[in-house]
């Protein structure tokens, strides 16, 4: 019935995308099967396939239209005239994620850290199941295939923790993030016409607005999945509380995050190498991270920027620990944390600029407008403020308690206010959310 059910969701979007997705599960499902039952050069060959038949999808798919638009680029720089075929498809809604699961399978069983599953209709509903397989989380075999073998009864328990999580998801994307959209996508759209203060504003915002879509799908896919007595890996972890861009990351999309530590980064030699090919591990795996989030150079850039991030600070280190000492920073511990984590959300905010942006062009005038005229009215209609002022004191507040004050304030569980706090949430989602079939951002990814 849960298989039925995802086809079903899958289908939702372009019914007859469900063959692409029929077609790798079934080579990957033969593929496990096979690296299991063989040794040496043949198991490497399997695994090849399989994961040679994912990256094919996503490179026909996903990259084909950016690679022809960037050689014939290249072409008529060096004089050519030519002009090479485009494909008029729309890319499978969350191909990325979906593939990205189906190869950590095969790749764990070629590890042996995973039995190779027998049960078609199981395997497909791991690559399948309908919560995340659009935006994640990416699972791995080993955290859900044992769960679809598992005999699920429903309890109220897990209703409420369920229904909790999906709330809160809501409240996320409806009542913070597609409020945001509204004033960012106004700014970020008409860039020509909005001065360096506006633009800052917008962007502050959509610092709010990616991380409220995703963590609140993701949020809303963990809580689906909970009131069905599964359990899917945490995918955020209150990212902008992070004190180094290297937290940052622990915390934001960690399935994704984890995804590149263990098939690429480790592989690559990890930091167990020397330093200048350690660096070249952070930066080439970030590189690739931006790559996957779409075909733009838009999002090269974010993700080389966020891979020269890390390295300047493992670079830096020692420079930073000396002045941190050398003015007292390092003495007040409330203070140094609070700059940390400011620090940490300006260089992260910086980076979305060119996540954002429709162009490269676009995303450099932006920067050019913040950095040089910080000037001039500020667009606001104050109606949409403060519901946007309204949504976002209620996350930050929520932030702040789960990530400073749990355990000081664990005595008023008691009391039950968890469930006013929600029924609170409600009203805000019925009295502020914005219905307007607002599409998630990770959807196209």
């Amino acid at each position: 019935m849960l298989l039925v059910a995802s086809c079903y969701f899958y289908m939702y979007f372009i019914p007859i995308y469900i063959l692409i997705l029929a077609g790798t599960i079934v080579i990957d499902y033969f593929a496990g099967i096979l690296i299991e039952q063989n040794h040496g050069k043949r198991r490497r060959f399997y695994l090849i396939v399989s994961l040679f038949a994912n990256i094919m999808v996503l490179a026909v798919f996903k990259y084909y239209n950016f690679f022809i638009e960037n050689i014939e680029t290249l072409l008529t720089a060096l004089g050519s005239t030519t002009r090479l075929p485009y494909l008029s498809i729309l890319l499978p809604v969350g191909l990325s994620f979906h593939t990205f699961q189906a190869m950590s399978y095969t790749i764990e069983v070629y590890r042996g850290k995973q039995k190779a599953e027998k049960h078609f209709g199981i395997y497909a509903l791991y690559v399948m199941f309908f919560p995340q397989l659009v935006a994640g989380p990416i699972e791995r075999p080993q955290n859900v295939l044992h769960q679809f073998h598992e005999h699920k009864v429903f309890t109220y328990a897990n209703l409420i923790k369920g229904l909790k999580l999906v709330i809160w998801g809501f409240f996320m994307k409806v009542v913070v993030a597609d409020r945001l959209a509204i004033y960012v996508n106004a700014a970020y759209n008409n860039v020509d016409n909005h001065n360096g203060t506006t633009l800052l504003l917008a962007t502050t915002f959509f610092s709010f607005q990616i991380y409220c879509d995703f963590a609140g799908y993701s949020s809303i896919a963990i809580g689906t999945a909970r009131i069905m007595g599964f359990d899917l890996m945490t995918n955020f972890n209150r990212p902008y509380f992070a004190r180094t861009i290297s937290e940052f990351w622990k915390r934001w999309h960690i399935s994704l995050s984890t995804w590149f530590r263990d098939y690429l980064y480790l592989p690559l030699g990890g930091n167990k190498v020397s330093k200048y090919r350690w660096y070249f591990n952070l930066f080439v795996v970030f590189l690739i991270s931006g790559i996957w989030h779409g075909a733009n150079w838009t999002f090269v850039i974010w993700g080389a920027l966020n891979g020269f991030y890390l390295v300047m600070a493992i670079v830096s280190q020692t420079f930073r620990d000396r002045i941190n000492n050398a003015l007292g920073l390092t003495r007040n511990r409330t203070f140094f944390t609070a700059l940390q984590i400011i620090t940490t959300f300006i260089l992260s905010s910086f980076a979305w600029i060119f996540f954002r942006a429709n162009t490269v062009d676009e995303a450099f005038l932006i920067v050019e407008k913040i950095t040089t005229s910080l000037s001039g009215n500020l667009f606001v209609k104050w109606d949409v403020f403060f519901a946007v002022f309204i949504g976002l004191i209620v996350l930050l507040l929520k932030e702040f308690r789960d990530e400073f004050l749990s355990n000081k304030l664990s005595f008023l569980k008691k009391y039950n206010l968890s469930l006013v706090f929600y029924a609170v949430i409600v009203s805000l989602i019925l009295l502020m959310g914005v219905f307007d079939e607002g599409q998630f951002i990770y959807f196209q990814f």
